[in-house]
């Protein structure tokens, strides 16, 4: 399994970055998606997720400016992020694993990291 991010760089406050997340080695139709983030410092954190039917969920603090979307016939996997903030500074990781019915997500494999640097 192969989960390979892009898209992450150098952002001003307020802008908006798209990452993507390529995914290889698994039927990706059936699979549940997470990015996931690690700030400097920090611990890691999940920011949403997307299950196999479409169904997504956005950690609260950044509903309304970050979303999940995939795409099943290019086997990718996006977040958009919008309005970002210095606080969203960090590394972001895609993985794939299982969505839970009762909002617990279990990921099983981890791409490398895209690096989001948001400026002030």
């Amino acid at each position: 399994v192969q989960l390979q991010a892009s898209g992450g760089g150098l952002v001003q406050t307020g802008g908006s970055l798209r990452l993507s997340c390529a995914a290889s080695g698994i039927t990706f139709s059936v699979n549940d998606f997470g990015w996931h983030r690690q700030a400097p410092g920090e611990q890691r954190e999940l920011v949403a997720v997307i299950s196999s039917s479409g169904s997504t969920d956005v950690r609260d603090s950044l509903k309304g400016r970050f979303t999940i979307s995939r795409d099943n016939a290019k086997s990718t996997v996006y977040m958009q992020m919008d309005s970002v903030k210095p606080e969203d500074t960090a590394v972001y990781f895609c993985t794939s694993g299982r969505y839970y019915s009762n909002g617990y997500y279990a990921p099983n494999y981890w791409g490398k990291g895209t690096l989001v640097t948001v400026s002030s």
